[in-house]
């Protein structure tokens, strides 16, 4: 099965989300995931997702970040998938900004989980036809029907 299909849902799908730094993108979709998640603290979530960035950068490069952590009162792996209305800097290694962002939350104890997961995203957003037709998507519902139902 398609590893995105078992994460998202489409209200932690957006299209097009205007961010203008990296902070201000972590408040909106940690504000997003609590809103859908309600066990998930925005505080929370907020907070995990800028002590892990503060290890380094999650950007890939490409146009791509894939900003992850291990949050306690996450009750099993999920994810937020975000397109950006415009690209911003995430000191990836290729100096090139951010447009692509998958947001990944699993629970504390899932360490080896955790390392799976982010091995099948990365991978699965390593191929360019994938990663261009999300770019493209029109909307939310589009976005998050390309991501569920693309075959690798």
């Amino acid at each position: 099965m398609q590893v995105l299909s078992q994460l998202l849902t489409p209200g932690r799908t957006l299209c097009r989300v205007p961010g203008t730094s990296k902070k201000r993108l972590f408040e909106i979709l940690s504000g997003i995931i609590s809103r859908d998640q309600p066990k998930l603290t925005e505080t929370e979530v907020f907070g995990k997702l800028i002590a892990r960035e503060r290890l380094g950068s999650t950007g890939l490069g490409g146009g791509i970040a894939i900003p992850h952590c291990r949050i306690a009162s996450c009750e099993e792996p999920l994810g937020a998938l975000v397109t950006l209305a415009d690209p911003i800097d995430f000191e990836a290694p290729d100096d090139a900004p951010v447009d692509l962002l998958f947001v990944l939350l699993v629970p504390e104890e899932a360490q080896q989980a955790h390392l799976d997961i982010l091995a099948r995203i990365a991978r699965l957003f390593s191929q360019s036809d994938f990663c261009e037709q999300l770019r493209s998507s029109a909307d939310d519902a589009e976005l998050f029907t390309l991501a569920t139902s693309w075959s690798t």
